[in-house]
């Protein structure tokens, strides 16, 4: 089942039951929607007045818009991140870097992403990493992996 976010219809509906005094559980059996969802919509929606569904929806969008806004990297400054790469400073060094002199904020995260993506794409940056990644140990499943010699 895909994702969809609650209409403006079911924020009234949600409104008309919890006026008629359902239960979270029952409304979400009759919208056809998670008890989680419903309680998390009137949580995050609910002030002094009650729960109000034109206001919450708008509020839900606001919400949408203000995720989908963040600050995004311009091409200078990735040009001046992959100067610094290809200086051998690590991802960690430059993020730090640009933090103190607070010319961007940027996490170590952002420009491994990067750094990925680029190399899926053809390029050469990877190269100039350090380490080519961690080694990640397998907790799991040891008893199948390992290999008994039987002597007979």
């Amino acid at each position: 089942m895909a994702f969809h976010h609650l209409t403006l219809e079911e924020r009234y509906q949600i409104y008309a039951f919890r006026k008629a005094d359902f239960s979270i559980r029952q409304i979400s059996e009759h919208l056809g929607r998670a008890p989680s969802t419903i309680s998390r919509e009137l949580r995050r929606n609910i002030n002094r007045r009650g729960y109000r569904p034109k206001m919450a929806h708008g509020l839900a969008r606001k919400r949408g818009r203000q995720a989908r806004c963040r600050r995004r990297i311009q091409a200078h400054q990735w040009r001046g991140i992959k100067r610094l790469l290809e200086q051998q400073w690590s991802p960690q060094q430059i993020a730090r870097r640009a933090q103190r002199e607070g010319t961007l904020r940027i996490s170590h995260t952002w420009i491994y992403r990067y750094i990925a993506c680029e190399r899926a794409a053809g390029g050469q940056l990877w190269r100039h990493l350090r380490h080519s990644g961690l080694r990640r140990k397998r907790y799991h499943n040891q008893g199948k992996r390992k290999r008994h010699l039987r002597f007979r």
